[in-house]
């Protein structure tokens, strides 16, 4: 009996120590909320927060490329886009004090995505801007400072008529905003403009860019930025300035074409996406998506800025070091820039 007592009197004693423990322990959130488990469909955020668009559109949360910092969350694709068979990822970025956006590669210099990823380990890496013959051709920069420019000049006609045509920018700009933007560089100092130059493979060409020409000029600065296009959305709205920024059939993008892709958007909430999609039959029946297609999934998903990224054989991402795609080469193409987030 005695046995009895002490036990029940300590079992009461501990149970009291236990809950006063918890109560505690519940007021004291420093202002500061949970970090959720991503991975868990109960959670609100699959069904009425940031992500119920994506699930909305029948994106499915993926779990197989390792653990991922919780302001980081992969998706892939349904089966079916704008009518075609698709295989595609995003990979989406809480960018309100939490992930890390940076760029990859130099002014010259071939890596593969791989490689990039040995030498950086970031959650995950994109394939960026255009090239040619191991130097970049768009906008590469870092840390405010301009490491490659947009490509300046663009030639038509077996290389008889030369453009200057105004290309795309995804940038974090030094006011902590990301943005798209049409820019050119004269004189090293980098413009952006509210619309393209006006350009179209065929007509007259127009005057270089300045900051006088076109109109609405404003001194481009940013901490970190990358280059290639078309501008795919801005302002909310899809623009695909192909013809403008003379990405048509010539230049190789093959705008109107079924062709794999890749893009970097942002929206109306702050969340980065990274998308790629695998093309040209590499899993048989999946031809890839054209530019169009491309800037309405991207708007479906929420973007309200969003670039188009080199793409073709280029297109790669990269998930802990593990591809999503069947990379259309047959393996990774070496690249000059990338885009990462950690």
């Amino acid at each position: 009996m005695y046995t009895f007592k002490t036990q029940t009197s300590n079992l009461i004693i501990i149970f009291c120590f236990v809950f006063v423990q918890a109560l505690f322990s519940c007021s004291k959130d420093n202002g500061n909320p949970p970090d959720w488990d991503w991975e868990d469909p109960a959670t609100d955020t699959l069904t009425t927060g940031s992500d119920s668009a994506i699930v909305a559109h029948g994106w499915v949360l993926q779990t197989g490329f390792g653990d991922l910092p919780a302001y980081i969350r992969v998706y892939k694709s349904p089966s079916v886009l704008q009518n075609k068979n698709t295989i595609a990822y995003i990979a989406v970025a809480d960018m309100n004090n939490k992930a890390t956006f940076s760029t990859l590669g130099e002014a010259s210099g071939y890596k593969t995505p791989t490689q990039f990823y040995s030498s950086q380990q970031a959650s995950v890496i994109l394939n960026a801007g255009y090239f040619w013959d191991g130097s970049s051709l768009s906008m590469l920069c870092r840390n405010g400072q301009v490491l490659s420019p947009n490509n300046q000049i663009e030639y038509r006609s077996n290389a008889t008529v030369l453009y200057y045509p105004t290309r795309g920018v995804f940038g974090w700009m030094n006011d902590g905003t990301f943005k798209v933007n049409w820019i050119y560089t004269n004189n090293n100092i980098t413009y952006a403009y509210p619309a393209p130059a006006p350009n179209k493979s065929g007509n007259t060409p127009l005057q270089m860019p300045s900051a006088t020409f076109p109109a609405g000029a404003v001194v481009w600065k940013a901490k970190t930025a990358i280059g290639a296009g078309p501008v795919l959305i801005k302002d909310g709205k899809i623009i695909n300035s192909y013809v403008e920024e003379l990405f048509d059939d010539e230049s190789g993008v093959q705008p109107e074409k079924n062709a794999p892709r890749s893009a970097i958007g942002i929206t109306k909430d702050n969340r980065m996406i990274f998308f790629v999609c695998e093309g040209r039959n590499m899993t048989p029946g999946v031809p890839g998506l054209s530019l169009a297609d491309e800037a309405v999934i991207l708007q479906d998903l929420g973007c309200t800025e969003a670039l188009n990224l080199d793409g073709g054989g280029s297109s790669c991402m990269l998930i802990n070091g593990k591809e999503t795609i069947k990379p259309s080469d047959g393996t990774q193409r070496k690249v000059v820039t990338a885009v990462s987030l950690k």
